[in-house]
């Protein structure tokens, strides 16, 4: 009995795990592209999970001011369990910079978990996408991958701690498919897949417009929207490729499988009926950027 209350002790004392939030700057008009109001949202939902501390940072990488100037903080980083950027990707991504690229794949390299989600899983062809492709398979690569408005139906799902409790959806989103994978997909568990219908594969996509004769060729395959990859070190990573409606995340199975997510990329145990809060109207509204009017 003494040994056993002194296993709880030490349990309950030891650090949450920590998992830091990048929020990117403001784009797109009110409603789309909502980082910092989905990250605080996650937050606010995750802010009781046992065992895990979900600190937010917005406007892109962390910054401080050192002598008068701006300059990275990446003691931000400093024991953190997982990293997630939500964020505008492309060459303005917050991690491509190659010292962000080197310390967010030294992090990796010791077992911290990277996910990147929406925009952020898009990335310049070379060294970005080859780090991409190492922590978490695969990136959207411009001209490559497309990024139509459609409503993929996601009916059925793996047997994965990130989609315990998630029931079939669907919402009409800006969801990126066709992601340039690497090589070898050792480690890479789809999440979220359904088949674009030949109208939705000959676009518009919503930039460059298309169609791409690669895409449409595809017709009747089925594609992946959400994905997971554990490393040949056990290091884990996520992608997901919806999140440009703010609304969207008003969707329980989306806010739930978004949220296993986080909690699997951070090393601790998802419930087994998934992470269930629910959010209110008000929670919904609050935090969106001042773009003007919706």
């Amino acid at each position: 009995m003494l040994l056993l209350a002194g296993c709880r002790t030490a349990v309950a004392r030891q650090a949450p795990r920590r998992l830091v939030l990048i929020a990117g700057k403001p784009s797109h008009p009110s409603g789309m592209h909502e980082f910092r109001a989905g990250a605080l949202l996650f937050q606010s939902a995750l802010a009781g999970f046992p065992g895990l501390q979900v600190d937010v940072y917005s406007n892109g990488w962390p910054t401080k001011v050192d002598g008068g100037k701006v300059v990275p903080d990446n003691s931000a980083f400093e024991g953190a369990a997982a990293v997630v950027i939500f964020a505008d990707g492309g060459g303005g991504h917050p991690a491509v910079a190659p010292d962000h690229l080197r310390l967010l794949d030294a992090l990796a390299e010791h077992g911290v978990g990277l996910g990147f989600a929406h925009y952020g899983v898009e990335v310049p062809a070379g060294d970005p996408g080859r780090a991409f492709q190492k922590w978490i398979g695969g990136y959207y690569e411009n001209l490559y991958s497309v990024n139509p408005m459609w409503a993929p139906k996601f009916e059925t799902f793996p047997s994965h701690p990130v989609t315990r409790g998630v029931k079939p959806f669907s919402t009409r989103d800006e969801w990126y498919f066709n992601m340039r994978w690497a090589d070898s997909q050792a480690g890479i568990t789809p999440i979220l897949t359904a088949t674009p219908s030949d109208a939705v594969r000959k676009g518009p996509y919503v930039w460059p417009a298309g169609p791409y004769d690669h895409v449409v060729a595809a017709s009747g395959r089925k594609e992946t929207m959400m994905w997971v990859k554990v490393g040949p070190k056990g290091g884990r990573g996520f992608g997901f490729t919806g999140g440009h409606t703010h609304r969207n995340w008003a969707d329980p199975n989306q806010r739930k499988v978004f949220l296993n997510a986080l909690v699997w990329l951070a090393g601790l145990e998802v419930p087994r009926t998934g992470v269930e809060v629910a959010v209110s109207e008000d929670q919904m509204g609050a935090n969106l950027d001042p773009k003007g009017k919706k």
